[in-house]
């Protein structure tokens, strides 16, 4: 405007201000508001100064300032602009797209021998990765949570076991006894023409005074001990068709064995089995271990499946299956104790197989009457847990003397050896021999194990005894 201003005026702290200019031609009034919208006012003046001068007053104090003041924006000037360049950019940009597909559709420049390559290769790749995809799929395994199916399919082929044995105790000299029962479980593994066959643990069925099996409908039969193996702790039992109602033997099935030798670390697993003496029960886990090598309580060593499915007293004997229901293994309560948690073991069925197959081909026995029972022509001692830890002896049963001529002294029993198996039963007592002998008549031929001491140790001999009868003074 012009090039020396001087402002004179003072500051009032009110928005509003009005000023008035005077110059060489008029004089111009100035009022300016807080909203941002400026009113002018413009006189003529005759009398104006024509010294190039132009001097704005206000009234109070006076001050003086080179800078020409600041003219308030309008609210949303610069907004509404934008707004609008941007819309125009938009509205140009679609109709500048749309006019180049018009173009491209018209020369045909979407139907080129390249872009249809293009397109076939993409398409490839899909369909190679949706292959690999599916190969992935089938080779990725789903656990199924819900086991039902399988346990709806074996649980007919399993079995409850009571065995009704007698207890007998020494107390300051009096022997005393009593009435006993104990639960396990079982598997039926075979059938016959005659005979239903059930595997079970060595311990479930020894020294019982009776067994009584439970099938999956309720109904109830005695079974008899067809063979025994206390160091793999089987045992297979039978019980006679003729003793099954016709319902029974429609309900019922037999397993089917598996494989042990296929097991992987974390695969899931089933047990089956009459824990606490309840009934079946069904508890799950996984394969923990494989290949655990545990020593028993008869001292025998071997190796075993490991897994944390809940084993119970009363799971003794059950199976252990793998998704497919296959059993693949039996369930022993017994080894490992019961002092921790999660740590279940079963006899892999792969090992267990022969042996079970070898027991089922035995004569079933049953109970001979009292005055058949065999005789082998011993004194004996027991060797008691406490006797066998202070002297290093195998427990069992100690010969102290042997009879001459007797069935003992012709299958070459000595004096000094500790009999242990009768017939592939554990023997640690005299009533366990006792027991045992009720399924034996004069004539019979069984396998004896002896531990006899040989150059300060003991060495495991098996001989064959041929039952003798009891004396006339002894029946």
């Amino acid at each position: 405007m012009y090039e020396n201003d001087n402002f004179s005026g003072y500051g009032t702290g009110n928005e509003n201000t009005t000023g008035t200019f005077s110059g060489a031609d008029l004089n111009e009034t100035r009022t300016e508001n807080s909203y941002g919208y400026e009113n002018h006012s413009t006189t003529q003046s005759a009398a104006g100064s024509t010294n190039g001068y132009t001097t704005y007053q206000m009234g109070g104090t006076t001050g003086s300032n080179n800078t020409e003041p600041k003219k308030t924006q309008k609210h949303g000037g610069y907004f509404r602009k934008a707004m609008v360049s941007v819309s125009l950019g938009l509205f140009f940009g679609l109709f500048a797209g749309i006019g180049f597909y018009a173009v491209q559709q018209g020369t045909g420049m979407f139907t080129t021998s390249t872009d249809t390559a293009v397109v076939d290769e993409i398409a490839s790749e899909a369909t190679t990765e949706s292959t690999q995809s599916a190969q992935l799929a089938t080779n990725v395994t789903y656990v199924e949570s819900d086991v039902s199916n399988v346990v709806e399919k074996v649980m007919p082929a399993m079995v409850s076991i009571v065995n009704n044995f007698t207890e007998t105790a020494n107390v300051f000299g009096q022997q005393y006894t009593q009435e006993e029962a104990a639960s396990g479980s079982g598997i039926i593994v075979g059938k016959t023409d005659d005979e239903l066959l059930i595997v079970s643990n060595n311990h479930v069925v020894e020294s019982a005074d009776t067994l009584t099996v439970t099938f999956i409908d309720g109904s109830e039969a005695q079974a008899q001990v067809k063979g025994l193996d206390s160091d793999m702790d089987l045992a297979v039992i039978a019980v006679s068709l003729n003793d099954l109602s016709d319902d029974t033997k429609n309900a019922i099935t037999v397993a089917t064995l598996g494989s042990s030798d296929d097991l992987k670390l974390g695969e899931p697993v089933i047990a089956i089995g009459n824990a606490l003496g309840y009934g079946q029960s069904v508890t799950n886990g996984i394969v923990s271990a494989l290949n655990r090598e545990i020593t028993l309580e008869n001292g025998s060593t071997g190796t075993f499946i490991q897994t944390n499915a809940a084993i119970n007293p009363g799971n003794s004997g059950s199976a252990l299956l793998n998704m497919n229901g296959e059993v693949i293994g039996i369930n022993s309560n017994k080894i490992g104790g019961t002092t921790v948690e999660g740590m279940g073991y079963a006899i892999p069925i792969t090992s267990a197989s022969p042996i079970i197959a070898d027991l089922m081909e035995r004569q079933t026995r049953t109970k001979v009457a009292e005055d058949e029972v065999g005789y082998i022509g011993i004194s004996l001692r027991e060797v008691t847990s406490q006797i066998s830890q202070m002297y290093n002896m195998p427990e069992g049963i100690y010969v102290v003397s042997v009879e001459e001529g007797s069935a003992a002294a012709n299958a070459g029993i000595m004096k000094g050896d500790i009999i242990t198996k009768f017939d592939g039963s554990s023997i640690s007592s005299y009533s366990d021999l006792q027991k045992t002998l009720q399924y034996y008549a004069a004539g019979d031929s069984v396998t004896v194990t002896v531990q006899r001491p040989q150059n300060g140790e003991y060495v495991s001999i098996e001989l064959n005894l041929t039952l003798g009868s009891r004396p006339a003074s002894q029946k």
